[in-house]
């Protein structure tokens, strides 16, 4: 397998698209200036202790307060509160390893134990705002690094249950356990199988150095406040998704090229020359088909081989995906092996679909009815084998008797939705539309009217691919026309994120022209 990322940086959205073997397998989409974010740390103030759900509501600076359960505060809470504390005063702390922990609060206990109205408290994020919902809080705090995860105020060291020699669990625990300073604990990842001691060490010191940087921070830090945010959100998903099977990755931004390319010199070196900077004209989800992708595999409807396809509903409580087989070939010697060959396939598609749109919680799949129990299996082991690449934690259970299979997965940020039905441009919902023999004269008048009202020198014409053959068939074309009359500063270009009747006008700096 082998896998691309292609990173669109524009003003005021980041988005991230990974391919793998050609096909898209995830999209991330975020704000420029987003918040709340997994692993942002956070100096809160306790509003509400509500002894019922044994959990406090904590202000962070969202508009509504976050979630805060006592089975999330971690046994250390106590110690925490203690360094934070002394942080807080003028004397300052001393360093963590040098801090006496305090007794590990009651598993069994209540919040009420613990904290009151009013009381700063040290939180992460542990799940974005989702819907009507505010973030959801731990005290257990951690760092994640490429092969390490820190955790503050802990003893413990923890590998990885993917890592599955024990000879080399074993190695991985003395290691760390020999070269971790004392209050301090340490989650081993999967990607350190293997990995030399001078290496772990390294990064380990980065993750220290990291945190005691962050908890300096508090003295200056008002309730509530930001305390450290995560890191670059590109950098973030390729900490946990760079493997040897990456062999490319463009960006459309300077600074995140070189961002990215520092990032890979330091946890790859020598295969930084991977990442590449795309500086073309057209857009570069357009230029490699990922836009075009993105709209065949995300709404209600998803084709996924021959004819077959899934139905693909939301709701607040669950996700339902119906599997049909179409107008498929029935070529198949019965009905029962056309209905295996349907649901094996589908499963692949449903596995994808879920990286995909990062669907969360309970997730209920349809597939066709099929009588032979040993059929059943096979889809299910299907799907099990399908999802094994999935980071998120989930679990999957057999199919019922009704051809039903429950899927859960962890849900820790908002589930992509990508509209892909639009409103029709031309006629903006009312069915009637102008003459479309004069569009050309529309698109000519806009034109004009950015030259002549904002004096743009240098304009971009952004088209539907048909339309953009259109205006530049025959001699003299009529693009050739219109910049004759309006100037060679007018540029043409086709973009597949345009609906067919639709254009835009942008100027140098690729903003949209406001034409009044």
């Amino acid at each position: 397998m082998s896998a691309e990322l292609y990173v669109d940086v524009a003003p005021k959205e980041l988005t991230i698209a990974l391919l793998e073997d050609r096909k898209l397998a995830e999209l991330r989409k975020e704000q420029s200036n987003v918040q709340f974010a997994v692993g942002d740390i956070y100096l809160g103030k306790v509003k509400k202790i509500m002894p019922g759900l044994n959990a406090a509501f904590v202000d962070v600076g969202y508009e509504k307060d976050a979630f805060l359960h006592y089975l999330d505060l971690g046994p250390q809470f106590r110690t925490l509160q203690k360094y934070v504390s002394q942080l807080k005063t003028k004397k300052g702390a001393a360093a963590l390893h040098k801090l006496k922990p305090d007794e590990d609060i009651n598993k069994n206990g209540t919040i009420s134990e613990v904290l009151n109205p009013g009381q700063e408290v040290l939180v992460q994020v542990a799940k974005e705002p989702i819907s009507t919902k505010g973030p959801r809080l731990t005290s257990e705090i951690s760092i994640a690094g490429r092969n390490l995860i820190l955790i503050p105020f802990s003893d413990r060291v923890s590998v990885s249950q993917k890592i599955q020699r024990p000879e080399e669990r074993n190695r991985l625990k003395r290691l760390l356990l020999s070269i971790k300073p004392k209050n301090y604990g340490v989650i081993v990842r999967t990607v350190a199988e293997d990995k030399r001691v001078a290496e772990l060490d390294k990064e380990l010191r980065t993750l220290v150095k990291r945190w005691e940087e962050s908890a300096l921070k508090l003295k200056e830090t008002k309730a509530p406040g930001l305390v450290v945010g995560e890191i670059g959100r590109t950098t973030a998903f390729l900490r946990d998704l760079f493997n040897p099977t990456f062999h490319s990755i463009y960006v459309n931004n300077q600074d995140v090229f070189r961002e990215i390319r520092d990032y890979i010199e330091l946890i790859a070196p020598g295969r930084e020359k991977i990442v590449k900077f795309h500086n073309g004209n057209v857009p570069i989800f357009d230029q490699y088909g990922i836009e075009k992708q993105i709209k065949a595999s995300f709404g209600k409807t998803v084709s996924f081989r021959s004819g077959a396809y899934l139905i693909i509903e939301h709701t607040e409580a669950l996700h339902v995906i119906d599997v049909n087989s179409g107008n498929r070939s029935k070529s198949a010697s019965n009905q029962e092996s056309n209905a295996l060959d349907v649901n094996l396939a589908a499963a692949e598609e449903i596995a994808r679909q879920l990286r995909l749109r990062d669907m969360g919680g309970i997730i209920v799949v349809d597939f066709i009815d099929m009588q032979d129990n040993e059929h059943r299996q096979k889809v299910f082991e299907k799907m099990k084998e399908a999802m094994a690449s999935d980071r998120t934690k989930h679990n999957i259970l057999p199919l019922s008797k009704f051809g039903l299979m429950q899927i859960t997965r962890q849900r820790v940020r908002p589930e992509m939705l990508i509209e892909t039905e639009e409103k029709c441009p031309s006629c903006l919902g009312t069915g009637t539309i102008g003459p479309s023999v004069l569009f050309d004269d529309k698109i000519e008048q806009s034109v004009r009217l950015a030259v002549q009202q904002q004096n743009l020198k240098k304009l971009t014409l952004w088209v539907h691919p048909y339309l953009y053959a259109y205006l530049k068939r025959g001699f003299p074309s009529k693009v050739l026309k219109w910049r004759l009359k309006y100037g060679f500063g007018l540029k043409v270009l086709p973009s597949d994120s345009m609906a067919f009747l639709e254009f835009k006008i942008t100027d140098h700096k690729n903003q949209k022209a406001g034409l009044k």
